[in-house]
């Protein structure tokens, strides 16, 4: 249930997010919007400087006001977006549509992330995170099939259209039957209703860690938890692997169509590659949450991270069109994955009284990287080539790797499990 709700509210987060990348092309070639490639990159950089501020508050409130209340919340704030940009009439106007949409996303991930890592079972975290996040993929997949399918017949503003379905469609089935995380309902003084949810779930009965305090109290312990003994290190080097990997995830999502057609392929076949790494994200997701299981979520996200390196170096190159296909496929099952392991390790490096609060900080600092993607993205493409660009992803994605594996070396084993060798990841409710 929470999985399968979690996955229908975080694909329409993965269509958003990518509608904006699907319909770049048409966007730029609308001269009524006044869009130029600069301005792309800058109204891009938006969205994801609405997804830090929703990560971050929504992670620190989640405990306070419970997950549920916030996740209804986030679908309503990125789908009233999304109306916006379907309304807008020049560039400030689409852009604060995309500001309120980012809004809406950034707060939606760490909640679903947290809710899934809770109710998981004990052994099958990690994969239960890259289950849920194959449909990320799978949104990205729809935004680009209806960008293909709409967008050049009837423009790019019904494509925002769909986007803002979430409210109507996402929103009633969270709102009947998600149900509250019994570590929010315990930090909000509800013990029977902890212990009724974790009943029936099959979950054991949550404690009341001190860093679980209600009020503001109990959310700056819960922030200070971030940098107690053991994980003082480690939370900065996870929240700079996160940086790198939405770096990563957002300047692909945004520019990829654009560096294809720079690279000299046609307009069909350049937003088509798109739809094929999140094709090949959807694999990665499955392949990787396995994997981490088994080997430990830091082991995976670094040789993952490594290798969209390799993927990105040889897209610098212009390939014959098969060729390319298969590279940018393989690409997209190693990039994706790559930063959804980072949230799996972070899931194991903080007790149940941080564990939201870590996530919301891991995805929120990170979105800095998902702010810097598009900008970055749009300044390299208007200055310099298409090979360019992927060489900054390429590394880009050496940082995050750099980063990743670093973590469990500067982390006390007298105080957590390290997650990189195989352990099981801890539930959040202990």
């Amino acid at each position: 249930m929470v999985i399968g709700l979690c996955w229908v509210a975080v694909y329409f987060d993965g269509m958003d997010v990518n509608i904006y990348g699907a319909v770049m092309p048409h966007l730029l070639d609308d001269e009524s919007l006044g869009l130029t490639t600069a301005s792309a990159g800058t109204v891009g950089s938006w969205a994801t400087l609405g997804m830090l501020v929703g990560a971050l508050t929504t992670g620190t409130l989640a405990d306070w006001l419970g997950r549920k209340p916030l996740v209804g919340a986030s679908i309503l704030l990125f789908s009233a977006g999304s109306a916006v940009c379907a309304l807008s009439s020049d560039v400030t106007a689409f852009g604060s549509g995309r500001f309120l949409s980012g809004l809406g996303l950034g707060g939606l991930m760490p909640l679903c992330l947290a809710l899934v890592t809770e109710f998981a079972p004990v052994h099958r975290v990690a994969l239960a995170t890259g289950l849920m996040m194959t449909s990320y993929h799978a949104g990205g997949m729809a935004a680009t099939g209806v960008g293909l399918a709409v967008a050049p017949a009837h423009g790019w503003r019904w494509i925002f259209w769909a986007g803002a379905l979430p409210a109507l469609t996402a929103l009633p089935l969270v709102v009947r039957w998600l149900p509250e995380s019994p570590t929010a309902l315990l930090a909000r003084s509800r013990p029977e209703a902890a212990q009724a949810v974790a009943d029936r779930y099959g979950l054991p009965h949550p404690e009341a860690p001190e860093s679980l305090r209600t009020g503001t109290r109990g959310r700056i312990a819960a922030i200070a938890a971030l940098f107690a003994s053991g994980t003082r290190w480690a939370t900065p080097l996870l929240w700079l692997a996160s940086f790198a990997g939405l770096l990563l995830v957002y300047g692909v999502s945004t520019w990829l169509p654009e560096l294809m057609r720079a690279s000299g392929y046609s307009l069909s076949s350049s937003v088509a590659f798109l739809m094929v790494i999140n094709a090949g994200g959807i694999v990665g997701m499955l392949v990787a949450g396995r994997a981490a299981d088994r080997f430990g979520a830091v082991r995976v996200s670094a040789l993952w991270f490594m290798l969209t390196a390799a993927g990105a170096s040889v897209l610098s190159a212009h390939l014959p069109l098969g060729v390319a296909y298969a590279v940018v496929f393989l690409t997209g099952v190693w990039l994706f994955s790559a930063q959804t392991m980072v949230y799996a390790a972070t899931a194991a490096v903080y007790g149940p009284g941080a564990r939201a609060t870590g996530l919301g900080w891991v995805t929120g600092i990170g979105r800095i990287g998902a702010v810097a993607g598009p900008a970055l993205g749009g300044a390299v493409l208007s200055g310099g080539t298409a090979g360019l660009g992927f060489l900054t992803f390429a590394a880009t994605a050496v940082v995050g790797a750099t980063a990743i594996s670093l973590v469990p070396r500067v982390r006390h084993a007298r105080h957590l499990p390290r997650p990189d060798h195989g352990s099981p990841l801890p539930r959040a409710t202990g």
